[in-house]
């Protein structure tokens, strides 16, 4: 296992140089950032050539990603137009974004895996149909309308919660936005559950295990759910770094300002170094996040070895 996973982070580098270099082209050598810092106005000469020095960006491109890089690797990741470092920036909003991730992906599987069990268990019958029909309305209803929809009744109209976070962003004013986030989501990991779980039910070591006297709760929780979670583990650690870059719409909704908020202000006001350091930071997610559902799959399953 160790082998494996020194391995698999010697091919992470690779993939995040490859990464960051596309992200860093389509945003600096497809636009002129220092243009669009002034808008419709035309800059001055002299205060354009001034800032584009002071960004490295009168440089060639691979001089600017070099320069960039190894910023990355002294723990810097540029500095916004306004003068502040991007890491600033991602140590305000990236606890609050990950506080609400870590809440979806529990909703996601507290939620998800009970209702793809009870489904997949029965299948045809009137429960298997109803979890389809709910995951089914869940997935075709967009997350802006969900979001409205749950905010206007839980905090305005029955004054349940509050309608918008506060700046701390407990954990328990989370759970409503973690709730939105999770929603399409919690649908898939259904779907997902209640196929592997299905399909399973016929396996030759389900069948030797019922052969054997177990009970029936063990053979579901120890034999047939832990096996059944591997496609689940795969769409969640995939999902984990989706959620945090995708929560743009969910922080918006209920004034939550988390790292998809500053994407967000970076896009609409083209502020690329702060574009370009949240995505890196995203990106490096993404890896963490599949070396990690990697491992727990000889976790699940004792038949998958790595050597």
């Amino acid at each position: 296992m160790g082998r494996y996973v020194i391995r698999r982070l010697l091919q992470m580098i690779p993939v995040f140089i490859g990464s960051t270099f596309l992200i860093f082209f389509m945003v600096y050598a497809l636009g002129d950032p220092v243009a669009a810092l002034f808008g419709d106005r035309a800059p001055d000469p002299a205060t354009a050539a001034r800032i584009r020095h002071e960004l490295y960006l009168d440089q060639p491109l691979w001089r600017q990603y070099g320069h960039y890089m190894g910023q990355i690797f002294r723990g810097e990741f540029g500095t916004a137009f306004n003068g502040q470092p991007v890491t600033e920036l991602i140590a305000e909003s990236w606890p609050v974004t990950l506080r609400l991730t870590l809440v979806a992906v529990a909703i996601e599987l507290a939620i998800g895996v009970v209702l793809g069990v009870l489904g997949g268990l029965r299948r045809g019958r009137t429960v298997d149909t109803g979890v389809l029909f709910l995951t089914l309305v869940v997935i075709s209803v967009p997350t802006f309308v969900t979001g409205y929809l749950l905010q206007f009744l839980f905090g305005v109209k029955w004054g349940l919660i509050r309608p918008s976070v506060s700046p701390e962003a407990p954990v328990g004013e989370l759970l409503l936005p973690g709730i939105v986030l999770a929603l399409v989501s919690l649908a898939y990991v259904t779907r997902l559950t209640r196929t592997s779980i299905a399909e399973n039910r016929a396996a030759d070591y389900v069948r030797t295990a019922v052969a054997k006297g177990l009970p029936r709760r063990r053979v579901i929780t120890r034999h047939l759910l832990r096996n059944s979670l591997i496609p689940v583990v795969t769409f969640i650690g995939t999902d984990i770094g989706t959620l945090m870059g995708g929560a743009i719409v969910t922080e918006r909704i209920f004034n939550i300002h988390g790292v998809g908020f500053q994407l967000y202000q970076g896009i609409l006001r083209n502020n690329a170094p702060t574009v370009v350091g949240f995505v890196t930071i995203l990106v490096i997610v993404f890896l963490l996040a599949n070396l990690l559902v990697d491992v727990l799959y000889a976790v699940l399953d004792p038949r998958i070895r790595y050597v």
